[in-house]
C-alpha cells in the first residue's frame, strides 16, 4: 500500500488550506458521505500532525498521511490523489496494490 499525490493537487491543497512547509494534511475515514471505496464510509481532511502514520508521502514540503487506525479503509489499495484541471477539483483513485 502507497500514497501518491501529484504536484498539482499538493499546490491546490497548499493553497486551499493556507499550508507552509512542515506542514501535515491528514487524509481519514469517517461514517457517511459518499465517493469512498467502502460502503457508507468516505474521506476527511485535517492539518493534524501524525502519531502513528501508516503511509505517506511529502511534496513542496508538505506530508500527506494516513494513520495506522485508518488503514483498514485502505486495505490492499494504492491511493492517488490527483488534481482535475477541467474541473478544478480532487480526485481520489484507488488501485489495488501489486
Amino acid at each position: 500500500m502507497a500514497i501518491t499525490i501529484t504536484q498539482p493537487a499538493a499546490k491546490w491543497y497548499i493553497d486551499e488550506m493556507d499550508l507552509q512547509e512542515g506542514d501535515y494534511v491528514r487524509f481519514f475515514v469517517r461514517y457517511g458521505g459518499s465517493g469512498g471505496i467502502v460502503s457508507g464510509f468516505s474521506l476527511g481532511i485535517s492539518n493534524d500532525e501524525p502519531s502513528n502514520p501508516a503511509m505517506q508521502v511529502t511534496e513542496q514540503g508538505v506530508t500527506f498521511y494516513v494513520e495506522n487506525s485508518d488503514l483498514w479503509y485502505f486495505d490492499g489499495m494504492n491511493f492517488h490523489i490527483k488534481y482535475k484541471r477541467k474541473y478544478g477539483e480532487i480526485e481520489y483513485e484507488f488501485e489495488e496494490s501489486k
